[in-house]
């Protein structure tokens, strides 16, 4: 089972887009795959059209009030809301950005993800983690179980500031609570090569001349597409509601680059 998270300190980079369009493609070559909504915003979940009312992750994350581990499991709040396809989810709920505060306050709080995923090692081939935008309590828990993550970045200032601090923070994680993570790739959205922007041009032809970081980047970029916030209103896979569309055709070729990196 490979653990996948999709992270950067910024918002607006495509994430949760991101981590729903590698997620769905995954399941659509035929990977059982669990979708964790880790981000309290619950973007993903809105999307997925998943009820938290039946169970979300915030009810995993705090002990019982006597002291006994809470009875809520991911295992237990996975939630299967196409019946159709090999997805489940886990749900997000807004009441996280309170439950986080006091779950960061745990001293065992970063093994949450580590501990809890280690009992579903054989029922998944993927786990993919949309996180919160920023290094708060549930992103580091993430990175702590992770075998990969992936940065999505939109090339230029407040990007490229995003993904340095995720950057530095995963080389701390992975000094001192998880050996085999790495960086999976950092790949660009709302941009192509051919695109006009000399500003994100610049940024990211910066990037790519930077030895300690141009093996990192991926080939494969998100361009900017409408149809992929289409779907997402319409609660589908873009790959459902556009087919045809260039974001179908990114994601797809991403997540086909994706899995040659993890191979």
């Amino acid at each position: 089972m490979q653990i996948l998270t999709f992270a950067n300190n910024k918002g607006g980079q495509g994430k949760t887009t991101s981590a729903l369009g590698v997620a769905h493609r995954l399941a659509a070559l035929g990977h059982s795959v669990l979708f964790i909504d880790a981000d309290p915003q619950a973007n993903a979940t809105l999307t997925l059209g998943t009820d938290p009312a039946r169970g979300h992750l915030g009810d995993a994350l705090l002990d019982a009030p006597d002291g006994r581990p809470s009875a809520h499991t991911l295992a237990t709040l996975s939630q299967r809301p196409h019946p159709t396809r090999s997805l489940e989810v886990v749900a997000a709920n807004r009441l996280m950005g309170q439950q986080e505060k006091i779950f960061g306050t745990q001293a065992d709080y970063i093994f949450f993800f580590k501990r809890q995923l280690a009992s579903l090692a054989n029922q998944y081939d993927y786990v993919v983690l949309d996180t919160p935008p920023s290094l708060g309590p549930l992103t580091l828990a993430a990175l702590a179980a992770s075998h990969a993550v992936f940065v999505p970045m939109v090339p230029d200032l407040f990007g490229s500031a995003g993904m340095a601090a995720l950057l530095e923070m995963v080389e701390r994680i992975r000094q001192n609570f998880n050996e085999r993570l790495r960086v999976g790739g950092i790949f660009f959205t709302k941009y192509a090569p051919t695109y006009r922007r000399a500003l994100h041009k610049q940024y990211a032809g910066d990037l790519l001349e930077d030895q300690s970081l141009a093996g990192l980047v991926l080939t494969q970029t998100i361009r900017e597409n409408i149809a992929l916030a289409e779907a997402q209103s319409m609660q589908q896979p873009v790959y459902d509601y556009a087919p045809s569309s260039s974001g179908a055709a990114d994601y797809a070729a991403l997540t086909d680059e994706i899995l040659s990196r993890l191979s």
